[in-house]
């Protein structure tokens, strides 16, 4: 079909213009498309894995039959926190290498340190094993959390993106269960040998995938560009046109970003949107909320902490599938202003269930009192209160500021800084992660425990505050027109919403 087949076609039943994207749509096929995320989504499967790993783990080591590899409480804690740290360099590497050596080969690397990581744990003698295994599982991690919304934002176009994309974090609670249901079962050592299956999955299914179209256009491989468009949108697509799509937004662009171009609104303002979004995302409190889970589980007469685990694990698989099948439908600014008053809501609840019946903080541990010695409380018949608050923030989170910062992060970049930027947006949410778990004991002894659930529920406003005015809807945008509306949003009056010429 050539260009002028693409003009706007006036349709006399509707008696409205269609726009050669949709025109083109019409006659993409998605199934390989369907199938190269399948493959590049084994890797937050895997990232799952390793974050629910150490809850059944933790509780097998701390009874080991070898006291090599006993686990006390600071080991404990070090054990479940070293990933975050794995993962904030894994951020770092990961924007290095995916701007050279591509997005596939990228994430097929990401299985080595997977495997390596369990296998050391497997094989563990000591207790260091154990912490350098979880190091590099955190370090793939790091690298998969960048990678993977990066491969599947340039292989997709703007009729499934967002679902896609909201795969990634379907697939890492899914991970998560599947960790929670394994650790019902298996014993530590054969649990890290199931968790080690996807990622060797993902290595042989990513070897058939190709390169992202994107990528290769802006490595000057015109030829793989077009045979991966054949292989994505199917044979009776115009490759040739959306080639022509990908190509002209990157006529005026280098290879790489220069630091100069920070002072770019086209760069600096994505830039900042995507930091701000992972620190909003990890300050709502979701790691302090989760972390508690099990004692308010307990609370509510849920005696088998595993059972809880598995029951907190089956509503965020169940929601964040709810928000994959509606993110192209609602737009992802209504998912996060949603979620973030329903966080709100969930959070100054258990503030309020907190401040009602004053659990006390032991100042040693800086850890809430287990329910055993806790004094008789006149307000036990409240513990529904507190179980149905974190189940309500858990759906809020879920719906979205789990998967949509991830998503729209790997949208708003352009080409040439989509590497870097997303890089730091990485370490920047591990950083943040790192910080609001090691210090919210220290917050729950400053400031009470419903006053730091109080806090929380204040970033959820903020959250919402910055949505409705700095994050801009992104669905069914193409990532061009997305770039040009950040490249034109700096002249007057095209703030806020996206310009008539990107429609």
């Amino acid at each position: 079909m050539d260009q002028e087949d693409y003009e706007p076609l006036l349709d006399p039943d509707r008696h409205t213009r269609e726009s050669p994207q949709n025109i083109y749509l019409k006659k993409v096929q998605n199934k390989n498309l369907y199938l190269a995320t399948f493959a590049a989504v084994l890797g937050p499967l895997s990232f799952g894995f390793v974050l629910g790993y150490s809850s059944p783990a933790i509780a097998d080591l701390k009874n080991a039959d070898d006291p090599r590899l006993v686990l006390d409480k600071n080991a404990a804690s070090w054990f479940g926190s070293i990933v975050t740290i794995g993962a904030a360099v894994g951020g770092v590497f990961g924007g290095w290498i995916v701007d050279r050596i591509g997005r596939k080969l990228s994430l097929m690397l990401c299985a080595v340190p997977f495997v390596l990581g369990f296998t050391l744990i497997i094989s563990a003698q000591n207790v260091w094993m154990l912490f350098g295994g979880r190091f590099l599982n955190g370090l793939a991690s790091g690298v998969t959390s960048l990678v993977v919304p990066v491969y599947i934002s340039e292989t997709s176009h703007s009729g499934v993106r967002g679902t896609l994309g909201s795969c990634v974090q379907l697939m890492v609670v899914t991970g998560i269960l599947g960790s929670y249901i394994a650790g019902m079962i298996l014993e530590w050592r054969w649990l890290a040998v199931f968790c080690s299956v996807p990622p060797i999955f993902m290595l042989i299914l990513m070897c058939f995938m190709p390169e992202t179209p994107r990528y290769l256009i802006n490595q000057d491989k015109f030829s793989e560009a077009l045979s991966a468009l054949r292989f994505l949108r199917g044979p009776e697509a115009d490759h040739e046109w959306e080639y022509r799509q990908i190509e002209s937004s990157g006529d005026d662009q280098e290879s790489s970003l220069r630091i100069a171009e920070l002072r770019n609104p086209s760069i600096y303002k994505p830039f900042l949107i995507g930091i701000f979004l992972m620190v909003f995302q990890q300050f709502t409190g979701i790691n302090a909320i989760m972390f508690y889970a099990d004692t308010i589980f307990e609370e509510a007469n849920f005696k088998n902490s595993s059972l809880a685990s598995v029951i907190v694990g089956v509503i965020q698989v169940v929601f964040t599938a709810v928000a994959a099948l509606i993110m192209d439908k609602a737009g992802r600014k209504v998912l996060l202003i949603i979620s973030g008053i329903t966080m709100a809501i969930s959070a100054t609840l258990f503030g309020v269930y907190f401040k009602i019946t004053e659990i006390p903080v032991n100042n040693a541990s800086r850890l809430l009192l287990p329910p055993t010695d806790l004094p008789p409380s006149p307000v036990d018949h409240l513990a529904w209160l507190a179980l149905a608050s974190m189940c309500l923030f858990i759906t809020g989170f879920a719906l979205g500021w789990g998967p949509i910062p991830w998503l729209v992060m790997s949208e708003i970049f352009p080409l040439r800084a989509r590497g870097i930027a997303s890089g730091v947006c990485v370490v920047t949410n591990w950083g943040c992660a790192f910080l609001v778990t090691k210090e919210f004991h220290d917050l729950m002894d400053y400031l009470t425990s419903y006053g730091t659930y109080w806090l929380f529920a204040g970033f959820c406003v903020l959250n919402v505050l910055f949505t409705v005015f700095y994050v801009p809807e992104t669905k069914g945008k193409t990532l061009e027109q997305i770039e040009r509306y950040f490249q034109q949003s700096q002249v007057p009056g095209t703030v806020g919403s996206f310009p008539n010429s990107v429609q």
